[in-house]
């Protein structure tokens, strides 16, 4: 079949009755020098902690630390009222010890144009039925 008489039958990528209106700033500003140097040396810092692990005890240990890494990164609740806390994963990257701005300031649940979560939408996108943010929380 020809590739210009195809017809996509999946959702619109750019739904604003779903998703809101999209807005053109975030694609023309870039983010700022500090996040971009905090990441950097975020990064490297993780990488020479792997190759310290990794001299110390041998390269499958790094390896088998990334896939524990990656299994408790994707253990979540189903979408709804009860959001996924991943302490699991905060146990294991050490993050559970050190209390940052998100964890006292900034909830969005106490934003005046929060949204509730639609659950079924949620469920479409994990199954990759729909596209779009699993929860659009804010209008």
């Amino acid at each position: 079949m020809d590739s210009a008489k195809t017809i996509q039958i999946e959702g619109r990528v750019d739904d604003p009755l779903r998703f809101g209106i999209h807005g053109v700033k975030s694609d023309i500003i870039e983010s700022h020098p500090l996040e971009s140097a905090y990441l950097s040396a975020k990064l490297r810092q993780e990488d020479i902690k792997k190759k310290i692990l990794a001299n110390t005890y041998g390269g499958a240990f790094p390896m088998k630390m990334e896939l524990d890494r990656q299994i408790l990164s994707k253990f979540q609740r189903p979408p709804g009222v009860i959001p996924s806390s991943f302490l699991g994963l905060e146990s294991f990257t050490g993050t559970l010890d050190g209390i940052g701005f998100e964890d006292y300031l900034n909830d969005p649940r106490d934003s005046e144009s929060y949204r509730p979560i639609d659950m079924h939408h949620g469920m479409e996108v994990r199954l990759g039925l729909s596209k779009g943010p699993p929860c659009p929380s804010f209008m």
